[in-house]
C-alpha cells in the first residue's frame, strides 16, 4: 500500500487530497498542528468513514518546526509528501509578513532538508500559486509567464518554488510545483472572499445582517473548483519526471461578478450605483443596499487580474476543468443553505 504524507491535510486541499488519495488505495498521514479549538472540521467526511479512517492518520507537528517534521516523515516512511501547509491569505500577510515567510518560504527548505537526509527518493509536491505572477500583462499567464509579485505572501511563495527547483536540480529530487489558480469550495476559509460572499448571502436571506462588506470589486481571477484540483497535484507525482504545472480554467471573472451569481442563486437581482469606495449593489426589487464597499479589505498593492494558461497540464498530465464557474458558485451557495 502506497503512503503519502500531506501537510495541512486540515485544511481546504489537504482534506479533499486526503479524501483522493484514500479512494486510490493510499495510507494517508496527515499533519496538523497542536490547537484548542476543533481545526478538523474538513476531515469529518474521513474520521466518520470506517472505510476510510481505517488508512487515516493525523500527527501533531509544525512546518516552522524542522524537529517535529523529521520525527513525523522518518516514523510514517511515505513515498509521497504533498505540501500544503501555508499562510495562505494575502491580505493576511501584509499584518504578519515575517509569520507568513517562517509558514510559506523557509518551511518549504525544512520539508526538502528532512527528505534529502532521510529519503531523497520520495517524491514531493510544492503548493506555488497563481499569485507569483502578480500583476503580469500577460493575457493569460503560463510556465513561462515571468514572475512579478506583489505580497509578502506570494514573495515568500517565491522563494519556495525556486528552493524546489534548485533541489531538483541540484540533487537530482523529485519535485513538482503545481502553480494552482483560485480553486474554491464549501470548504475556503471564512476569510476569503468567495466563502465571504456565499456565508453572507445565506446570512442576508436569513436576515442575520444587513449587506456585506467587501474590497476591491473589479479585481478580475480565475476561480476553479479545488475539489477537482487537488487530483492534478496526485497526476504530477506519477510522472517520469518532476515539473512545474499551471492549473487553471482559462476563464477569469471579477469579484463583482461572483457577488452578482451568488445572489442571482437566491433570485436576487442586484443592479450597482456610485464609483468606487462610494459604489454599492442593491436588490432591484426590494431597493435595499446588499452590498458595500469597505476600503479595509483594499490591499496596500492590489492585484488586478490573473487568468491561467493550462495547455501544458492538458498535454502532459491529461487534466482539464470540468466544473464551470457558475456550477462552482452554486455548489458553495448550495452547501451554505444545507449547513
Amino acid at each position: 500500500m502506497k503512503i503519502a504524507l500531506i501537510t495541512g491535510v486540515s485544511g481546504q486541499d489537504g482534506s479533499y487530497l486526503a479524501e483522493f488519495l484514500l479512494q486510490k488505495g493510499y495510507k494517508v498521514h496527515g499533519i496538523r498542528r497542536y490547537s484548542s479549538t476543533n481545526t478538523i472540521k474538513n476531515l469529518y467526511g474521513i474520521v466518520n468513514n470506517k472505510k476510510l479512517n481505517k488508512n487515516f492518520f493525523l500527527h501533531y507537528a509544525d512546518v516552522t518546526d524542522t524537529d517535529s517534521i523529521y520525527r513525523v516523515i522518518k516514523s510514517v516512511k511515505p513515498i509521497e509528501i504533498y505540501n500544503l501547509a501555508a499562510q495562505s491569505h494575502v491580505h493576511a500577510s501584509f499584518k504578519v509578513p515575517e509569520y507568513t515567510s517562517q509558514v510559506d518560504a523557509v518551511s518549504q527548505l525544512r520539508v526538502i532538508e528532512v527528505v534529502k537526509q532521510l529519503n531523497p527518493k520520495i517524491k514531493i509536491y510544492q503548493a506555488a500559486t497563481s499569485e507569483l505572477y502578480g500583476n503580469s500583462n500577460k493575457k493569460f499567464q503560463n510556465e513561462n509567464t515571468p514572475f512579478d509579485p506583489v505580497s509578502p505572501y506570494s514573495t515568500a511563495k517565491l522563494y519556495g518554488f525556486y528552493i524546489s527547483k534548485v533541489y531538483r536540480e541540484a540533487y537530482g529530487m523529485f519535485i513538482t510545483n503545481g502553480i494552482l489558480f483560485n480553486h474554491e469550495s464549501p470548504r475556503r476559509g471564512p476569510s476569503f472572499v468567495t466563502k465571504k460572499i456565499t456565508e453572507s448571502v445565506k446570512k442576508i436571506v436569513n436576515g442575520e445582517i444587513a449587506y456585506m462588506s467587501l474590497g476591491n470589486l473589479d479585481s478580475k481571477r480565475d476561480w476553479g473548483y479545488a475539489k477537482e484540483y487537488v487530483e492534478s497535484m496526485w497526476v504530477m507525482l506519477q510522472q517520469k519526471k518532476p515539473d512545474d504545472f499551471v492549473i487553471a480554467t482559462g476563464k477569469v471573472y471579477s469579484v463583482r461578478n461572483f457577488v452578482e451569481e451568488a445572489f442571482r442563486n437566491v433570485n436576487i437581482k442586484i443592479k450597482w450605483k456610485g464609483t468606487g469606495v462610494n459604489e454599492f449593489g442593491y436588490d432591484m426589487k426590494t431597493k435595499k443596499i446588499l452590498v458595500k464597499v469597505d476600503p479595509y479589505y483594499f490591499r496596500p498593492n492590489e492585484l488586478n487580474y490573473l487568468r491561467g494558461d493550462y495547455s501544458k497540464s492538458k498535454k502532459i498530465l491529461k487534466w482539464r476543468p470540468k466544473v464551470t464557474f457558475k456550477e462552482l458558485v452554486k455548489i458553495m451557495i448550495q452547501a451554505e443553505f444545507k449547513n
